[in-house]
């Protein structure tokens, strides 16, 4: 479809996550992908991004829950205390609906996003998400304080 979206896609496959193109509502095919993924801690669906016009590829972990709107606020501060000093991308809690996502990022204009690239997008991703969730799930559905749950993950 698009050099980004080839080049990602490429990535995915080669490494083995069985990618699925997402469509929209017409069936016409999107500048996504879908792929699952299992860590030690839990699974979830990881999505690829291909930004064309600016040349950039996003890698998203959507987890599979929605945090309660009464933890939202609680799951809001483990994740901004969980952020502050993260290099390699964020975590993002919407609070309409109570999804909990972990984003990296990479732009591309000019360059090849390589296998070596891609992999710096992805990998940081999921372990990432697989060293928090376990905090994650504890605060949202365990009734953990956010400081209890980050200073068990990080000791």
């Amino acid at each position: 479809m698009g050099r980004v979206f080839d080049e990602m896609w490429d990535f995915f496959e080669a490494d083995g996550w069985s990618p699925v193109r997402l469509e929209d509502d017409a069936g016409t095919p999107r500048d996504w992908l879908r792929a699952g993924f299992k860590g030690e801690q839990s699974q979830w669906q990881v999505f690829g991004q291909a930004r064309e016009d600016e040349e950039q590829f996003v890698c998203y972990s959507s987890l599979d829950l929605r945090v309660p709107e009464d933890r939202r606020l609680a799951v809001a501060e483990f994740i901004a205390r969980a952020n502050y000093g993260m290099i390699i991308g964020n975590f993002e809690l919407d609070f309409s609906d109570g999804e909990v996502r972990y984003k990296t990022s990479v732009d591309v204009e000019g360059v090849q996003l390589s296998h070596a690239l891609a992999k710096g997008v992805v990998y940081p991703n999921v372990l990432t998400v697989d060293r928090y969730v376990k905090g994650i799930y504890g605060v949202a559905f365990g009734g953990l304080a956010p400081v209890e749950a980050l200073a068990d993950i990080e000791a």
